[in-house]
């Protein structure tokens, strides 16, 4: 079985889509205790490894075909203070060069923000074009939104993957978009009551202020900068991971009941997760909610890991 490693895991997106596929997840790393939970939780098999990739000694991981990193986005998100390479969380990407310096991996999988190309003129993006090239890696890269790929969610994100064969390099192909047919009433169902705590007081702030705003209940809401945002087409806004730091920022719906935010199982939903995923009950809410914006889109990801995995058939 085609094995992987797993960097900056979070709750473990990239690995269930490897997982799917029939990969198996030699090993996995996170530093976020809440997120180690909620990892454990749904990957039991999986040797999980909490704590800072600093401390990872390479030459004690198990050998892998595939090297995964969702690494951290703050540093160069329009949303954050895109200090890219110069912040502390930027250059952990040289940590990932690191670890597969030691294991010499077949492929290594990458995702940030979409920002990624674009951030410092294309210097960041070209510093780590040239990392992985000159490690003898050839590349290729997508910028996706996962309404184009059958999710009903704007979250555009790059995908880095590269390969050490050049042949399987150039035989990849990306998935093709696709027709959105999925609205978001088609994930969440708007005539199942939720669980009490999830439903705004009619007295309340929020309830005032959104009751008026919501002139269409097709849609999907939620508290900005610039007040109140309401969705397009039945196409979610990108969840955040603000949603577990401002209570505001957790995307609200009319339904048959009364308004109320979206569940942290409706966002994992949102995401493309299966339903079976689920959170540990030691996890609190406002960690569930972080962890969702953290996470990455996994039917995306799957079939670019069925690719992936055709591929290394191939140079076997």
């Amino acid at each position: 079985m085609l094995k992987v490693g797993s960097l900056f895991a979070g709750i473990g997106g990239i690995d269930l889509a490897f997982e799917q596929a029939g990969f198996e997840i030699a090993w996995a790393n996170e530093i976020d205790a809440a997120a180690c939970k909620t990892y454990r939780h749904n990957f039991p098999n999986t040797k999980l490894i909490e704590g800072d990739i600093r401390n990872l000694d390479a030459k004690a991981l198990e050998k892998v075909d595939v090297l995964t990193a969702g690494f951290p986005c703050q540093s160069f998100s329009v949303c954050g203070n895109q200090k890219g390479f110069k912040d502390s969380r930027g250059n952990l990407f040289f940590e990932i060069m690191r670890i597969a310096d030691e294991l010499q991996p077949q492929i290594i999988f990458l995702e940030n923000v979409a920002n990624l190309t674009e951030h410092d003129n294309g210097k960041t993006f070209n510093e780590i074009h040239n990392e992985l090239a000159s490690r003898d890696y050839f590349i290729r890269y997508l910028i996706a939104d996962a309404c184009d790929y059958g999710v009903p969610q704007h979250r555009t994100r790059t995908y880095i993957i590269a390969f050490k064969s050049k042949e399987a390099c150039d035989k990849f192909r990306f998935p093709e978009k696709c027709e959105l047919t999925k609205h978001i009433f088609d994930v969440i169902d708007k005539t199942v009551k939720a669980d009490d705590l999830y439903y705004l007081s009619p007295d309340s702030y929020q309830y005032k202020k959104l009751l008026p705003a919501i002139t269409d209940e097709e849609q999907i809401y939620r508290f900005s900068d610039y007040g109140i945002q309401k969705s397009k087409d039945g196409i979610c806004f990108t969840l955040k991971a603000n949603m577990g730091t401002w209570r505001d920022r957790v995307p609200f719906i009319k339904d048959n009941y009364g308004i109320r935010k979206i569940t942290p199982q409706e966002c994992l939903a949102l995401m493309g997760f299966p339903k079976e995923y689920s959170f540990p009950n030691t996890v609190s809410q406002k960690e569930q909610y972080k962890q969702c914006g953290n996470s990455v889109i996994v039917p995306i990801l799957m079939a670019m890991v069925v690719e992936i995995k055709t591929k290394i058939r191939t140079q076997e």
